[in-house]
This record gives C-alpha cells, sequence and structure tokens, in this order.
C-alpha cells in the first residue's frame, strides 16, 4: 500500500441549463422516433435469438426502446459554453476544499471535446481563474478520470505539487446534430476534483490502467463548417463499434478491476462502493454481474443524465458521496472506459471528501426513480 496519503480532497459537478425529455424528441421528431423503433424491434429479434456474452444480456430490455433507457439529457444552451461549466465547476471543487486559484500548483484538463478546435481548454480555463500554476491538458477519452486521478495523485506523491485541480468536461451537443439520434443518448457537463494529501491510511491504495486500442475505430470525427464558415467537428460511429465493444468490454473491466484491487492488497469483497462510466442504461448491471457483485453496491445516473462522457463518472462519484452510499474510510473502486484511450481501475480509502453545490440538483427525483426498472434494471 502508497505509505504517503494522497487523494480526493473535494468534488464538484456541473450541469448546463437545458434539461430534454424525451417527450421533446417524440413531439419533433416523430418519423424518426417511428422508424427507431422499427430498427429496435429489429435489433432486439437478432441479438434475442443469439445473446453471446453478458454485454448483450444487460443490453437487451433495453434494445424495444428508441431511447436506450435514457430519460432525460442536459444540453448547453446557444449563449453556454463548455467554458462557462468548467470555470463554475472548478470554483466550487476549490470552494468546497477552501483553496484559491493561488493555492493551485498544478490544473490537469480533460476535454470532449475542446472547446477551440486545435486547442485544448488547460489555458483558456486558466486564464479565466486567474490561476498562477501549470496547467496541463489530458486525454485518454472517455477513460480519463481514473487516468486524471491517478496522474494527480502520483504527482502530489511525489512531492513536486501540493494540491492538483482536475477538471473533466464533455460537450457532446455540439458536436453530433439533434436529428442524429445518437445525439438522443448523450448530454454535457463537467465534472472537478482537487487532489491533494489526506489523513493517514486514506487516498489511493492501488490502480491498474490498461490501452484500449481495440475500440481505436468506432469512433471518428468529420471536420465540416457551421453556417458561419467556421470549423465544426461532428462526431460518427462506426458499424463496426457494437461488435468491438461487446468483443472486449469484460476483457477490459475484469483486468483493471482485477489488478487494482490486487494492487491495493485487498479483495473485491472488501471493496464497500464502485464507481463506473455509466455510459449506457445497462452498464452498471453489467460491471456488477461480471465482477460477481451486488448491485446495491453501486450507482447509476445514466437515466437522469445520459451519457456524459467521462464525466458521469464524476457525477457518480459526487451523487454516492451525497446520498450517503459512501462515508469516509470506506474502500472505493473508480472504473473508466474510452474508445482509443485507456480503460482504468483506481481503489482509495474514502476520505473526509468536501462538496461543491451543484445547480438542478434534484435528490428527490433520483430517489423517486431508483425504484423504477429503467433506474433499477441499469
Amino acid at each position: 500500500m502508497v505509505c504517503y496519503p494522497v487523494g480526493i480532497r473535494s468534488l464538484a459537478f456541473s450541469l448546463p441549463s437545458i434539461k430534454r425529455t424525451n417527450d421533446y424528441y417524440r413531439e419533433k421528431y416523430p418519423e424518426l422516433i417511428a422508424q427507431s423503433e422499427q430498427k429496435s424491434l429489429a435489433k432486439l429479434f437478432s441479438v434475442a435469438n443469439s445473446p453471446s456474452n453478458e454485454f448483450d444480456l444487460n443490453m437487451l430490455p433495453y434494445l424495444q426502446d428508441p431511447f436506450r433507457g435514457t430519460v432525460q439529457r442536459w444540453v448547453l444552451a446557444p449563449d453556454e459554453s463548455p467554458l462557462m461549466l468548467q470555470e463554475r465547476a472548478a470554483r466550487e471543487a476549490l470552494n468546497a476544499a477552501n483553496l484559491t486559484p493561488q493555492e493551485v500548483d498544478l490544473m490537469l484538463v480533460a476535454s470532449i471535446w475542446p472547446e477551440k478546435i486545435g486547442f485544448g481548454d488547460a489555458a483558456f480555463l486558466a486564464r479565466q481563474l486567474g490561476l498562477q500554476g501549470a496547467a496541463w491538458n489530458l486525454d485518454a477519452a472517455c477513460g480519463v478520470t481514473p487516468v486524471a486521478l491517478e496522474t494527480a495523485c502520483a504527482l502530489v506523491r511525489s512531492q513536486e505539487y501540493r494540491n492538483v485541480l482536475v477538471v473533466i468536461s464533455c460537450s457532446y451537443s455540439r458536436f453530433f446534430d439533434e436529428d442524429d439520434t445518437l445525439s438522443w443518448f448523450m448530454s454535457d457537463g463537467v465534472g472537478a476534483f482537487v487532489v491533494s494529501s489526506l489523513a493517514p491510511n486514506q487516498g489511493i491504495l492501488g490502480t491498474k490502467t490498461i490501452h484500449t486500442a481495440a475500440l481505436c475505430d468506432i469512433f471518428f470525427a468529420k471536420l465540416t463548417e457551421d453556417e458561419q464558415g467556421n470549423p465544426r467537428v461532428h462526431m460518427r460511429m462506426d458499424k463496426s463499434a457494437n461488435k468491438a465493444i461487446r468483443e472486449t468490454a469484460v476483457g477490459q473491466l475484469r483486468m483493471c478491476c482485477e489488478g487494482a484491487v490486487t494492487a491495493a492488497g485487498v479483495t473485491i469483497d472488501q471493496v464497500d462502493f464502485f464507481i463506473f462510466n455509466t455510459s449506457t442504461a445497462w452498464a452498471a448491471q453489467f460491471c456488477t454481474q461480471v465482477l460477481g457483485i451486488d448491485i446495491e453496491r453501486t450507482i447509476n445516473l445514466y437515466p437522469q443524465y445520459a451519457n456524459i462522457g467521462p464525466v458521469i463518472t464524476v457525477a457518480n462519484l459526487y451523487y454516492a458521496a451525497q446520498l450517503n452510499k459512501i462515508h469516509e474510510n470506506d474502500l472505493v473502486l473508480i472504473y473508466g472506459l474510452g474508445a482509443a484511450g485507456a480503460a482504468s481501475a483506481s481503489v482509495m480509502r474514502w476520505g473526509d471528501v468536501a462538496l461543491g453545490s451543484v445547480p438542478h440538483l434534484d435528490l428527490d427525483s433520483i430517489l423517486t426513480n431508483s425504484s423504477d426498472r429503467s433506474f433499477a434494471l441499469c
């Protein structure tokens, strides 16, 4: 185990102002909904006849739903920007940790995608915050949250830096057209956390990170122009995506999670709570089944927030703490996976983590929906 206790000191989560329910798409795109429902039934029939692994089995109940278990998603308004959400989340995390921007020695920023094409957001956010320390961009696709945590902890442990601010951003709505059915599963948001030294025996105990080269070709970007002639990136998914994910998901999950608990000197059974990047409605059910753990030992906010890329991992972690599912000194495992990036797991002993306030925080909705089939199954 690590002798120098380093880990998360504070957490924050920021959302854009627009919430869209499924009714929005049903009313605006009835023909697309009808077409999607027909395709969903065809896919349901195909998979139901030959479910090949745990991924297929857990996906099966959602194939008849054109929204695949999504209930609502959050989208940037025209007058909002990813940088605005990043600044809000960063300041909330710093305030919760009782730190000023001047006390931040290093900021790590991961953005899917950056606000300006060709540049990461780190320097721009540093300017907004008035940071005096270093600011770096970090990339590991949707698996970047545990990678950023691992990186920040290593740098603090080396005593090169004392306080590291990590900002994880995702703005999918800017890179999908609204009439692209893939956009119905996507959200925007930002998570932030401060990594510092903690009390003895707390913080990161073990990690395991691998590359995801097997998923390099499932997503790609297409450069176009908007109505004003400015460059715009559109995200696309290759036809091979579902097959590649199904074939690799089990192995990546087991390798990282089993590797992290081994490095931490504990067992899966000793971990009190699990945090997964629930990028699909069935991700949590899939992960718990593969690892052989009870579904009550994790949380899934996919129905409430859809796929926010790596930010959904921070959201799950934030709400797990907010809802008192995680307590000080609990063993917590966090796992993230990103195509053409990394899969990574870390085991930490939870500290006295301060939480920033969250706009649109709706604990009643989350608790109410916890008994719904759409929430409980996923």
